[in-house]
């Protein structure tokens, strides 16, 4: 063995922890170690359950040695995104609200990852409830990138991108309801794939968004993500969206081979509608031509724009997430950050003509794909922009989520696989990504051409470096949450009257903060489409349970 035990794969380690060569104690140690000599300058963690993880590592020891190998997660360490409940071990979603939350019971997926072996590290940083964005005002700091310390992890996983890169756990598991795997695994330069909804269970996951709330892992590979995805996936009960499909080999699926693939790039996404950076650009070409190499037939498909999906995605989205924690918000709003508040709140405005609305627009959207599903097997975005700087994100960027939608909101609307795989790097060695989409519960197409892509390329072969007694990087002065500026006093006359209908008592900082997103949220509900015909029925229909 030459490479360090931190930077192998997982199908690395579990070949050698099946053989004994390694032994889970051996790993989980290592793993510690470099999380206590490294994390200071990444706060991946909030939590590290170090303890617990060396307990469990002993058990797999024993198990293995007596010949009861499980699988390839026996003796695997591994983090969840401080969202998964976990019993006995506290849950806060980054925030004060749950700052001493202990729960009784597990989510699903964290059971089934103990049920397979795997060895729990700890709990990771995240924005607070998965929503809003990296804030100072929160009782943990933001976590930072390993590629650069000054610079953004991406969100709303964040430690789980920054741990993963940082070679301090071979995988972690995220949520994913806007981009929130995809975001971090591009600009940590991982593999992250959200997997279809209703695949993987939500059931013990603090939620955001009931509607487009995923599930799903962060790896080095693309492998390692099939390996993980295949212990997570299958029917739950205790989930009412959970889905009765057969769950098929992801691995076994990637056979290298992607002859015949078709590919189809939204072209109009990225050079027409919103124009993307050049280091992009070049990136998305090349990863074409590697496409192409390797036997894959391209073409151009027209999709709606990114703002269209964005817009019916935040109307119900944001509506739900306010009414998951309109009582903690009209109870201790100032127990919440800044940014939380100034990024949603606005969205009391939403009325229930505006969500019905959304609805219905969504299942209109979900049939026009139908077509695109038969013509093609994948289809292929850019993931957005390199890392920025931390700290120009800080002191109130929440209103680019609302006025410039990314590549990733759309596919959690449809639902449908889609995953992150590492395109490049730029100058200063920050990396790129491209997203691979693909049909309804075809996770194993989706892996297959990313695997193919990878093993094509030699992006995986390059670390971020840490030495230990490093320094985060100084951030600059955060700007300060501005006011709203001029605003329209028909839209600050009906912002104050939804705020003091819902009961939010909100102070006069908070009150110009929430003022800057209104005009937002006010536009996103008029741009819904009013054309629907009176049978035109919503996405959210009850249903009879199969049994």
């Amino acid at each position: 063995m030459t490479e360090p035990l931190h930077s192998l794969t997982i199908a690395q380690a579990s070949s050698l922890l099946e053989a004994r060569e390694v032994s889970p104690v051996e790993l989980t140690e290592a793993c510690l170690a470099r999380i206590r000599s490294l994390d200071e300058q990444l706060d991946a963690f909030v939590t590290v359950t170090a303890e617990h993880a060396l307990g469990r590592a002993r058990i797999a020891e024993a198990q293995i040695m007596r010949g009861e190998w499980r699988g390839p997660l026996h003796g695997m360490p591994f983090g969840l995104k401080d969202v998964f409940e976990t019993a006995g071990i506290r849950t806060t979603a980054h925030s004060k609200i749950l700052i001493d939350h202990v729960p009784t019971r597990s989510a699903t997926a964290a059971r089934k990852l103990e049920d397979a072996g795997a060895v729990l590290l700890g709990k990771l940083a995240t924005h607070e409830f998965a929503s809003g964005g990296p804030s100072l005002d929160l009782p943990w700091p933001p976590a930072r990138n390993p590629w650069d310390t000054a610079c953004f992890t991406g969100g709303s996983s964040s430690g789980a991108g920054a741990a993963v890169a940082a070679g301090f756990i071979p995988f972690a598991l995220g949520t994913d309801t806007g981009g929130s795997i995809r975001i971090p695994a591009a600009l940590c330069g991982l593999a992250g794939i959200k997997p279809t909804y209703g695949r993987v269970s939500r059931y013990g996951v603090i939620p955001n968004s009931y509607t487009f709330d995923h599930c799903g892992p962060l790896a080095w590979t693309v492998e390692d993500c099939a390996i993980v995805l295949q212990a997570i996936s299958g029917h739950d009960p205790l989930d009412p969206a959970s889905a009765r499909r057969p769950v098929p080999d992801f691995r076994a699926a990637l056979t290298g081979d992607i002859r015949g693939l078709r590919i189809g790039l939204p072209a109009e996404w990225w050079e027409r509608e919103a124009p993307a950076a050049a280091v992009t650009m070049k990136a998305m070409e090349a990863a074409i031509e590697v496409f192409r190499g390797l036997g894959a037939q391209i073409g151009v498909v027209r999709l709606r724009s990114r703002q269209q999906y964005n817009d019916v995605r935040s109307v119900i989205s944001r509506s739900e997430l306010l009414n998951i924690y309109d009582a903690d918000l009209r109870q201790r709003p100032n127990d919440f950050s800044a940014d939380f508040i100034g990024r949603n709140l606005a969205a009391c405005m939403f009325t229930a003509a505006d969500i019905v609305r959304a609805q219905r627009e969504r299942r209109r959207m979900l049939d026009e794909l139908k077509p695109l599903y038969e013509q093609f097997d994948v289809l292929l975005t850019p993931a957005g922009t390199p890392a920025p700087r931390l700290d120009s994100l800080l002191g109130g960027g929440f209103a680019d989520k609302w006025e410039n939608p990314n590549f990733y909101a759309t596919f959690n609307l449809t639902g449908a696989p889609a995953m992150v795989v590492c395109n490049g790097y730029t100058d200063t060695g920050l990396p790129l990504a491209m997203q691979i989409a693909g049909r309804p519960f075809d996770e194993a197409t989706v892996l297959r051409a990313g695997h193919a892509y990878e093993q094509a390329t030699s992006w995986r072969s390059r670390r971020p470096v840490l030495l230990p007694g490093g320094h985060k990087s100084a951030l600059l002065q955060a700007s300060p949450f501005a006011a709203a500026g001029k605003i329209e006093p028909a839209v600050q006359q009906l912002l104050e009257a939804s705020l003091q209908r819902a009961g939010y008592r909100l102070t006069e900082a908070q009150l110009r903060m929430v003022e800057r997103v209104a005009p937002f949220v006010l536009a996103a509900a008029q741009r819904l489409p009013r054309d629907q015909q009176r049978g035109d029925e919503p996405a959210a229909v009850f249903r009879f349970p199969d049994d």
